[in-house]
């Protein structure tokens, strides 16, 4: 079993009320691939500059992940963004966005990538989302992720990439603004229309929804006392719920499988949220896991508590 994500990896740096971090590692595929890789084997397809070091490539290999498709450009400068939280972590204000060597970044997928058992297409250009899962032949789950700038200026496209695969995710905003209808239920509906099995509906700390052939499901986020940086949380959403479904599921979509991916998710972004970057889900561990859903199981309802068991004896 083997997961492909294809996105950004980039230097990160963020201001929040609670302290702040300069060029620090992040992307969308380098938060998804850390909090999948704790559950199924992960390929990342990026590009990085040569100020990408050995150190940064460490704490990806150092989760298992796979990194022969991460192409590196000699001269070049990885991918930079600057922003800001304040109180309203919900909030993000981007400060500077720097592509460098992104603003060319054509995927190259190995044999190993293009043969993986499911594949996550981050949320780059929606043209090359569609180049990627055009060259895909391993015939497994494919999932989607996208963003604001993407629905603004290339509906059409993100349109047609949506039509070819089984899953999106995406924040309740932008699944409104994508489908343009402001309620979010019809919205998931209007997209599911397009094609995909199931469309799951982000909503940061109070958690996701997912719509799909069996019906409707809600998750809460894990409550959290300390928040530090929200930075990558829908990401590492994404790549437990993900990394759950090809780890565990066997190519089982049921409601049941469903639902304890989605629990996977809520936990593995309320990890994220804990510290700036990638510190805190580089120091996890499968204990900390396990004793999150603990936690989460004496919050729970009485039908939720039997998911919360269900899912720890899998882990």
């Amino acid at each position: 079993m083997s997961l492909v994500v294809v996105g950004s990896v980039a230097f990160d740096s963020v201001a929040t009320p609670f302290g702040e971090r300069e060029r620090m590692l992040g992307g969308s595929a380098t938060h998804f691939s850390l909090a999948a890789s704790f559950f199924t084997q992960v390929r990342v397809v990026g590009i990085v500059g040569e100020d990408f070091g050995e150190e940064e490539v460490a704490v990806l290999t150092r989760r298992g992940i796979d990194t022969e498709d991460l192409e590196r450009v000699a001269g070049g400068s990885t991918f930079f963004w600057r922003g800001r939280y304040d109180f309203d972590l919900n909030a993000a204000q981007t400060l500077d966005t720097q592509l460098n060597v992104f603003a060319g970044f054509q995927p190259k997928l190995s044999e190993g990538s293009r043969t993986a058992s499911a594949l996550f297409l981050g949320n780059i250009q929606p043209g090359l989302q569609s180049a990627v899962r055009s060259e895909y032949e391993g015939g497994g789950l494919v999932g989607l992720d996208s963003m604001n700038l993407w629905i603004d200026t290339q509906r059409g496209a993100l349109i047609d990439a949506i039509r070819t695969v089984d899953a999106v995710l995406l924040n309740d905003a932008e699944v409104r603004s994508l489908t343009e209808e402001p309620n979010t239920v019809r919205a998931a509906r209007k997209l599911r229309e397009l094609g995909p099995r199931f469309v799951v509906v982000k909503r940061g700390e109070y958690g996701a929804a997912l719509f799909g052939e069996e019906g409707f499901f809600g998750m809460p986020g894990y409550p959290l006392e300390t928040v530090v940086d929200p930075t990558g949380a829908g990401d590492s959403f994404a790549g437990g719920f993900f990394g759950y479904l090809e780890g565990h599921g066997d190519g089982d979509l049921s409601q049941a499988v469903l639902r304890r991916a989605m629990a996977v998710g809520s936990v593995m972004a309320s990890f994220n949220v804990e510290g700036f970057g990638t510190e805190r889900v580089q120091a996890l561990t499968d204990a900390d896991i396990r004793q999150r859903f603990d936690d989460f199981k004496s919050m729970m309802s009485v039908e939720s508590l039997q998911l919360a068991s269900a899912l720890r004896s899998d882990l």
